[in-house]
C-alpha cells in the first residue's frame, strides 16, 4: 500500500509515489492527515482519492480543489493502478462548494475560478484516463458533489445517501461537469427538473434514474466498494480502458465513425497478451490470470 496526504498547496507530501510498485508502505502521521484536505491510497491496483475536511461536510475550497488535482494526475499517471475509487471521509461524500469562502470573498467571480479551474483539471482528466474510475457515496452529495459524483464511470451509494444539484438554491448554475452528465443519463426534461428545482434525491430514487449502479446499506459501503474495485483490479485493464473510452466518446460520434473506433479498439486488444490468455483460459477450461496488458 502507498499512503500519501496532498497539502493546501497541491503538493504531495510524505510519500511520493511516483515509479512505487504495489506493496511499498508510507507511514503518514495523525497530525498531517488531520491537516490534509485530500488523502490517497494505493493498494493492490487500485488507488483511493479521499476528500477529508468532515467536520465540513467535505466542500470544495481552494485547498481542497488543488488537493484534488494533484492526487488525480499522480494516480492516473502511477504504474499499476487499473482502478480510482473517489470517497469522502466522515458522514457525507461532499456537500458542494465552500459558501462561506464565497460569502468572504471581495472578488467572487475570481473566488469561484480558484475551485473550479483545478478541479475540472482534475475530472477532465479522469474521464480520459484509462482507469476505471469509482464513486462511493454516502450522506449529502450536494452541488458540484453531484456533478462529480455523475461523472464517475461506476457509482455505489450507501442508503442513507441525499442528492441535490443545489445550485438553484444559491443562485448558480452546474459545474464539475454536472450539465454534461446529468442528461446523458436521465434525459434532458429530467434533467431539467433536477436542476432548477434542486429537490432532495434519495438513494432507491437515484438508482430508480440510473444515477447510481447500486445502494448498500451503509455499513457495508466501504466492503462492497472493495470488492468492486478489486474485481475490476483483476480484470483486464487495456480492454476495459478501451471499453470505457469507447463508451465516453459514443453519444459525440456518428455510428459510422463508432464502428471504426470498435474496430481499433478490439484490435488494439487483440494485441494484448491479456487477450492471449484469455483465449487459452477460455479453451483450457479456466479461469483467465490478467496483467494488465
Amino acid at each position: 500500500m502507498v499512503r500519501m496526504f496532498v497539502d493546501g498547496n497541491g503538493e504531495g507530501r510524505g510519500a511520493d509515489v511516483s515509479g512505487v510498485g504495489v506493496g511499498a508502505r508510507f507511514a503518514v502521521n495523525e497530525m498531517d492527515q488531520n491537516q490534509s484536505s485530500v488523502l490517497m491510497d494505493i493498494r493492490g491496483g487500485v488507488a483511493e482519492i479521499r476528500f477529508n475536511a468532515p467536520a465540513r461536510l467535505n466542500v470544495i475550497d481552494p485547498p481542497m480543489a488543488a488537493g484534488f488535482a494533484r492526487a488525480v494526475e499522480r494516480v492516473t499517471n502511477t504504474a499499476g493502478v487499473r482502478v480510482i475509487v473517489i470517497s469522502g471521509m466522515g458522514r457525507a461524500f461532499m456537500a458542494g462548494g465552500d459558501l462561506d469562502y464565497f460569502n468572504r470573498a471581495a472578488d467572487k467571480p475570481a473566488a469561484a475560478r480558484s475551485v473550479i479551474e483545478p478541479m475540472h483539471g482534475a475530472l477532465k482528466l479522469l474521464a480520459a484516463a484509462p482507469q476505471i474510475v469509482v464513486g462511493s457515496l454516502k450522506g449529502a452529495v450536494a452541488g458540484g458533489g453531484m456533478s462529480i459524483a455523475l461523472g464517475l464511470d461506476l457509482v455505489i451509494a450507501a442508503d442513507n445517501t441525499v442528492f441535490s444539484m443545489a445550485y438553484a438554491r444559491i443562485a448558480a448554475s452546474p459545474d464539475c461537469g454536472g450539465s454534461w452528465a446529468l442528461p446523458r443519463l436521465v434525459g434532458t426534461r429530467k434533467a431539467l427538473e433536477i436542476a432548477l428545482l434542486s429537490d432532495d434525491i434519495d438513494a432507491e430514487e437515484a438508482l430508480r434514474l440510473g444515477l447510481v449502479n447500486r445502494v448498500v446499506p451503509l455499513a457495508e459501503l466501504e466492503a462492497e466498494t472493495a470488492a468492486l474495485a478489486q474485481r475490476l483490479a483483476c480484470g483486464a485493464a487495456f480492454a476495459q480502458g478501451q471499453s470505457k473510452l469507447l463508451i465516453r466518446a459514443a453519444q459525440e460520434r456518428s455510428y459510422d465513425a463508432q464502428l471504426d473506433a470498435e474496430a481499433e479498439a478490439f484490435a488494439a486488444c487483440a494485441q494484448q497478451q491479456d487477450f492471449s490468455e484469455a483465449l487459452t483460459a477460455f479453451f483450457a477450461k479456466r479461469s483467465p490470470h490478467f496483467q494488465g496488458s
